[in-house]
């Protein structure tokens, strides 16, 4: 698999892994060495992680701790592309204190995650002035605080996986077009409600959060690589109404998007009165 060594230091290091494992590849075992946190770019895959089982979609997350032995499983999607963070010991219990609070498992496609994930990628492309090591710690410290509301994933049938991951994949390429329930619901062969529950149980979110999510990343990038106004970020990234986008951008980031932007770009003094704000913490 080829892999990028995009930054590496004491604490942390940041690669770039890219998978083109062909449907229904055989999957082998492979062990967690430290501690991980790898952000799903684009494509799916399955992974199994101390008997459960995850897909993994854009915007979800793989974890792991030292020692554990996990498999990753190509059934639905052919390629896939993630960012991953190896932190050290210290470094986890710099953040958060107990080592033991770091879980191995797969999380679903935040909001806070989507937008963290977002200035992640920027940083990790070279846009804007934030280094990739502080949008690293700010991802790591976002990716903790939604470790302990995780739920299991429910045991589905692989054609019921197939579904909910095509309908994932499917609203990640339209994100910035009007979608709906229906729309996601004929195209799986589903009545609404049912398509409604079987992506809730597969990816752990309902697709209008998962649209949201696509729109907030897609929006978080904008804000982090680019300089048009707001109001054009909202609408670019599918927003319809101003008001909304900035309601929901402050909600899953904790700052108002002008202020992600100040922060995208690397003000000093503004990362460090941040966590008074709940700056993505």
């Amino acid at each position: 698999m080829p892999v990028d060594l995009l930054f590496q230091s004491a604490a942390l290091s940041v690669r770039h892994y890219r998978c083109a494992a062909g449907l229904g590849a055989r999957p082998y075992d492979e062990q967690h060495r430290g501690f991980t946190a790898a952000l799903v770019l684009s494509g799916a895959f399955g992974y199994r992680l101390e008997g459960r089982e995850h897909e993994l979609v854009p915007g979800a997350v793989l974890a792991g701790r030292p020692g554990q032995d996990y498999r990753c499983t190509h059934d639905h999607v052919c390629g896939d592309q993630c960012l991953s963070l190896h932190l050290a010991e210290e470094t986890v219990e710099a953040l958060v204190g107990d080592t033991r609070r770091w879980r191995g498992m797969g999380l679903p496609p935040t909001a806070g995650l989507m937008v963290a994930g977002a200035l992640l990628t920027s940083a990790a492309r070279g846009r804007g002035t934030l280094a990739l090591e502080e949008a690293a710690l700010l991802f790591s410290r976002r990716f903790l605080t939604q470790t302990e509301a995780a739920e299991d994933t429910p045991t589905v049938s692989a054609r019921d996986r197939r579904r909910a991951v095509e309908g994932a994949l499917l609203i990640e390429a339209r994100a910035t077009e009007p979608l709906d329930l229906a729309a996601g619901a004929a195209a799986a062969g589903l009545s609404p409600w049912h398509y409604l529950r079987l992506f809730r149980a597969v990816l752990g979110v309902t697709p209008h959060q998962y649209l949201l999510r696509c729109r907030l990343r897609r929006a978080a990038r904008l804000l982090a690589e680019e300089g048009r106004s707001i109001t054009d970020v909202a609408y670019d990234a599918g927003f319809a109404d101003l008001s909304n986008f900035v309601r929901s951008f402050r909600k899953a980031a904790g700052i108002s998007p002008r202020a992600f932007r100040r922060a995208a770009r690397g003000e000093r003094k503004f990362l460090q009165e941040a966590p008074a704000g709940r700056f993505l913490g």
